[in-house]
């Protein structure tokens, strides 16, 4: 019987909450190391496998010993095991290191973590995942891959990234090489710093739609020193297009424009090496949505309700932060009376999609179901209905995108002055206004589907608001019972 193999890319993730409360308990104030395990589910991208780490289980009385180093009884491997088995999860085990940054393993770290994988993954079918802490909150990580009866073999995760207010990423530089000084971004590494560069230029960049908001952000990050991009869209280029398409002309028409913004990609980059996938899909389909699962961040330049639900579960679900935007143009007896265009961040910690009025539930049904792309249907609908009216011009896609780029730059590096807040523009005064939100309603269903990866697929209309009930009725269960 032929060995599972694990992807060649492998990354770890987990939400900002998580992060503070287990680094918390492992970086100890006396400097000594401790010990947890944890629960994670699988992500499984076009090209890459993310652990999404999500339900801590802290050690009881008992359960560990600290004598400098730290050790724990197997009674708490088999709590944690039973734990698994019964979710349906991976087992990681988590420790601390004394020092900073990316961190190596001892030998008794190898020793500890071999003696564990057989059980994990005869007990979960999924990999044991390792992780370490610096004492600067610096995460480490690697799956330990079966290769043969009883033999199974460290494989380092490329990176680990916790998506909260911010999203902090911290890469294995002998994997992910971080950029080599070039006189191309010497102003941008002015700005943010080399060390906000470096994160900023190895992350792994989704943009979801490619028209006139998409291929500007595209060729914004190009020339900011991007290194790796995925470009998802599968529309082609019109003649309508070519007054707010950038880079396109008419020797473009009927090509994708996946292809016409990787072209510019390639011309404008500062980077010394660049990787762009084209992905002639829409999000909302397999392909689409695996290479979503891919990215580190995603743009969201699209203006369909369908695309703005998956890219909101994408934010939760798979702990992808989403950088998103839209358009509003008003008019009155045909005649222009102003616009809006506004654009916000979403993930864990903030305010989804639906919540801030990105989208209606009800409009992505509705176009699930083939209504929005059938004429007879949108001849039905008011002349000034949203879905007949999407008219914008080259200024205003130009203005969104850059306020979506400097979303990244807010999310990533934490520039001063620069703040990921839900920002709107309006035309009718002239004004940028930041837009103060509440939390999520109380019956929206993003909490309870944060880092589940895997175990909801949104795509095919599947509802996940019953998906969300079972799990909140499952954990009501679980807390009941213990």
């Amino acid at each position: 019987m032929p060995e599972k193999t694990l992807p060649r890319d492998l990354s770890v993730a987990l939400a900002g909450d998580l992060d503070t409360a287990m680094a918390q308990h492992l970086i100890r104030p006396d400097g000594e190391e401790d010990l947890l395990f944890a629960l994670w589910t699988p992500s499984a991208g076009a090209s890459r496998l993310t652990a999404l780490v999500h339900t801590p289980l802290f050690p009881r009385e008992g359960e560990r010993q600290r004598h400098g180093n730290v050790s724990f009884n197997p009674e708490y491997f088999e709590r944690v095991a039973s734990e698994a088995v019964a979710e349906g999860c991976g087992i990681a085990f988590l420790h601390s290191h004394p020092g900073p940054g990316w961190q190596g393993m001892s030998p008794d770290d190898v020793r500890a973590e071999l003696r564990m994988a057989g059980a994990a993954a005869a007990l979960t079918d999924l990999p044991l995942l390792g992780m370490t802490v610096g004492n600067d909150g610096t995460w480490s990580a690697r799956m330990w891959e079966r290769t043969g009866p009883k033999q199974y073999e460290r494989r380092w995760c490329r990176s680990v990234r916790v998506a909260g207010e911010v999203l902090r990423v911290s890469f294995a530089d002998r994997l992910v090489r971080p950029p080599r000084w070039r006189e191309e971004f010497k102003r941008t590494v002015t700005v943010w710093g080399e060390e906000a560069h470096a994160t900023l230029a190895r992350l792994r960049v989704g943009i979801v739609g490619l028209g006139s908001v998409g291929s500007i952000v595209a060729e914004a990050l190009a020339r900011m020193g991007i290194e790796r991009f995925v470009l998802i869209d599968f529309d082609e280029v019109q003649r309508h297009n070519l007054d707010r398409l950038l880079g396109a002309t008419r020797r473009d028409l009927g090509r994708l424009k996946v292809d016409v913004a990787a072209r510019q990609i390639r011309r404008a980059a500062t980077a010394e090496r660049v990787s762009v996938r084209r992905v002639p899909a829409a999000v909302t389909e397999e392909e689409g949505y695996r290479a979503a699962l891919d990215c580190d961040v995603l743009f969201s330049c699209v203006d369909r309700p369908w695309p703005r639900q998956v890219l909101n579960h994408l934010a939760y679900g798979h702990l992808i932060p989403v950088i998103d935007g839209g358009i509003q143009v008003r008019f009155r007896r045909g005649k222009f009376t102003g616009a809006d265009w506004q654009a916000q961040t979403v993930g864990p910690g903030r305010t989804c999609l639906e919540c801030l009025g990105a989208f209606d539930r009800s409009d992505a049904s509705t176009e699930r179901e083939g209504k929005l792309d059938d004429p007879s249907y949108l001849a039905g609908l008011p002349v000034d209905h949203r879905f007949r009216r999407n008219e914008n011009v080259f200024p205003f896609s130009a203005n969104l995108a850059s306020l979506e780029v400097l979303h990244l730059v807010a999310l990533a590096t934490g520039t001063p002055g620069i703040e990921a807040a839900v920002q709107r523009f309006r035309t009718m005064p002239g004004v940028l206004d930041r837009v103060d939100v509440a939390s999520c309603a109380a019956e929206c269903d993003m909490a309870s589907l944060v880092a589940q990866g895997d175990r909801y697929f949104p795509l095919h209309g599947h509802d996940h608001s019953a998906v969300a009930a079972r799990m909140r009725q499952e954990a009501g269960a679980a807390s009941a019972k213990a």
